[in-house]
């Protein structure tokens, strides 16, 4: 991991914890990625002054992902409610999602999916101005 941990900024994490904190388990695999968020987010870096270093993914970042069916490009990161994976808008909440905020750019991540443990790449990380 690039910087050592999570680096989720104020607002973020406590958006994080709010939307946890309201959703059912819909799975094992559901199950799986909030129970790992969840401790990664106790170990996670929170900078003080809100600012994350550019290439960390934060809501509303847009990613490109190795993985092993190929490189995804243009995901963006949102809340739940604004899933929309025809439109390359992706949850927090999914398996996917869970597995990305925080990280940065350069970092491989191994999460569960519903087709078993995975390892993605984090290619490239655009977040808004």
């Amino acid at each position: 991991m690039k910087y050592g941990s999570l680096i989720l900024k104020k607002e973020d994490l406590t958006l994080l914890k709010d939307i946890l904190a309201n959703a059912y388990q819909r799975d094992e695999v559901s199950t799986k990625c909030f129970q790992k968020l969840n401790q990664e987010m106790l170990l996670a870096q929170n900078p003080t002054n809100n600012h994350c270093p550019k290439d960390v993914i934060t809501f509303g970042s847009i990613v490109d992902i190795q993985t092993p069916y190929g490189l995804m490009k243009g995901y963006q990161l949102v809340k739940p409610k604004d899933n929309d994976p025809a439109n390359k808008k992706i949850s927090v909440l999914t398996p996917m999602g869970s597995a990305l905020i925080g990280y940065a750019e350069g970092d491989e991540v191994i999460w569960s999916f519903p087709s078993g443990e995975q390892k993605i790449k984090i290619v490239k990380v655009k977040n808004p101005s």
